[in-house]
Formats: structure tokens, C-alpha cells, sequence
């Protein structure tokens, strides 16, 4: 008989325990909502110390090897994903790169140095403050970008650009 009581006691546990995860949802994603909305007003606010950062960082990087950043512009849409693993926003950025060959590099002479390259900046927010990294994804766009990494990132919110 103590055995059912036992039984009963943890099912009744189990169920309270779903009914208050059930209840408190809303007020969990209304949360997450608002930290993203927080974070979306800071990226904007920041941006353009942000990605003054982010041209000294990935121009300091040596990336690719032979050639020196000379221009990179920045389109007004933001991708947000979110790191599966580490649980950090991101904000992902389309750019499109002008390089020319540095002497001794062993790019001179490639016709192809000329040519604008589009890539994916990305900007990462700790919870705090944003920050980058100078990390860039050549050959893809934002959205393109999180559907690569699809196993490391998941689409949070898209803003496109308001004209």
C-alpha cells in the first residue's frame, strides 16, 4: 500500500511540476523577447563603433594570406542567431570586401585580387555589451551563413532594411 502512495505522491509531483512549467512560459519568452529587443537597440546604437572594430580586427587577422583590406561596406539588414552551444547571440552582417595585393605577398599579378568579394560579418553579444571578433564568412550571406552552420546556429530574428 505505501508502494501506491509512493506512486501517487510522485505522479502528483510530476504533474504540478508540468502544469507550473506550462504556466510560467509565457512569462519566460516575453523575457527572452525582451533581452533580444534590449540587444537589438544596443547593436544599433553601437554599430558604427562596432564595425570600425570589426575592419581593424579582420584587417589585423592576415586573412587572406597576401592581400590588405582597402574597403568594406556594410549592408543596413541584421540577421540574429543564437550559438546552440554557448547559448550567445549574434549578429550577422553583409559586407562586401575590396582587397589589393601586398608586395613580396605572392598575389601580385592575380587579376582576381581586384574583385569586391561579398561576405558575412558577424558581432557577438555576451549578455552585456556586443563585441567582434573579426570573424567573416566569405561567399555567403547572412541568412545563408546560419543555414551553413545549422548545426552550431539557430535564426533568431531577421531585420531588413527600412527605406
Amino acid at each position: 500500500m505505501t508502494a501506491l502512495w509512493v506512486v501517487v505522491t510522485v505522479g502528483l509531483a510530476g504533474l504540478s511540476a508540468l502544469m507550473v512549467a506550462i504556466i510560467l512560459r509565457p512569462i519566460r519568452l516575453a523575457r527572452e523577447a525582451e533581452r533580444l529587443a534590449r540587444a537589438q537597440r544596443d547593436f544599433h546604437r553601437q554599430r558604427e563603433q562596432l564595425e570600425a572594430k570589426f575592419i581593424d580586427k579582420a584587417a589585423a587577422s592576415g586573412k587572406p594570406r597576401g592581400l590588405r583590406w582597402t574597403n568594406v561596406s556594410f549592408e543596413d539588414s541584421v540577421v540574429y542567431a543564437r550559438d546552440r552551444r554557448t547559448g550567445l547571440l549574434k549578429a550577422l552582417v553583409a559586407v562586401d570586401i575590396s582587397f589589393e595585393a601586398i608586395a613580396g605577398g605572392g598575389m601580385e599579378g592575380v587579376e582576381a585580387v581586384s574583385n569586391v568579394r561579398a561576405a558575412t560579418a558577424e558581432f557577438l553579444f555576451d549578455g552585456g555589451r556586443w563585441r567582434t571578433e573579426g570573424r567573416v564568412y566569405f561567399n555567403l550571406q547572412p541568412s545563408a551563413t546560419v543555414k551553413y552552420l545549422g548545426g552550431d546556429l539557430e535564426l533568431v530574428a531577421e531585420e531588413h532594411a527600412k527605406f
